[in-house]
């Protein structure tokens, strides 16, 4: 946690060696996260570079009291894939794991997407599936649903607290499980 902490503060500071490390530490999910929800590979690479600009920018906010690193990095960059959702017009439907997912379902609506991206979305769904219910339902109603935490805690009749933590854990568990996929480490 104090690691997290003072490496925000290095790259707060403007620190190359900072933002260099959490760009090795994070780059990878947000490229990943950004890859499932926007329309064109393309549209994901400028996601990564826009979501470390604005890592960049707030990172003297960063409290690890609040949320741990990954969850404040993978925070910010819902926030501005949901902006660019929104901006796009392009909404990603929603529908509960325990339903059954044919090959042709797609987790954002685009043309030409291709076997890879289906086959990608379906070991991501098959990772989220897996997940004790409550971070399951967080992250489906989180980044498939587009709904804000708080809008989740009162969904699911939760504390805005256990909400969070939920998101951290199952963040946290999906990072571990998600292997390196087209030479993006």
């Amino acid at each position: 946690m104090h690691d997290d902490w003072s490496l925000m503060q290095r790259v707060a500071e403007g620190d190359r060696a900072a933002v260099a490390e959490l760009y090795d530490r994070f780059a990878s999910l947000v490229y990943r996260m950004a890859y499932q929800l926007l329309p064109t590979k393309s549209d994901a690479e400028d996601a990564v570079q826009e979501v470390f600009v604005r890592l960049w920018q707030s990172a003297g906010h960063f409290d690890p009291n609040r949320a741990s690193l990954v969850t404040w990095v993978m925070l910010i960059t819902r926030r501005y894939l949901v902006d660019q959702l929104r901006r796009l017009k392009v909404r990603p439907r929603f529908a509960g794991f325990d339903e059954h997912w044919s090959a042709e379902d797609e987790l954002v609506v685009a043309p030409g997407t291709g076997m890879q991206r289906r086959e990608r979305g379906e070991r991501l769904r098959e990772r989220i599936a897996a997940l004790p219910d409550l971070q399951r339902q967080v992250i489906e109603r989180a980044y498939l649903g587009g709904k804000t935490l708080r809008e989740i805690g009162q969904e699911l009749n939760k504390p805005l607290g256990t909400v969070k933590s939920a998101l951290s854990r199952a963040l946290a568990v999906l990072r571990e499980r998600i292997p390196s996929e087209e030479g993006i480490a």
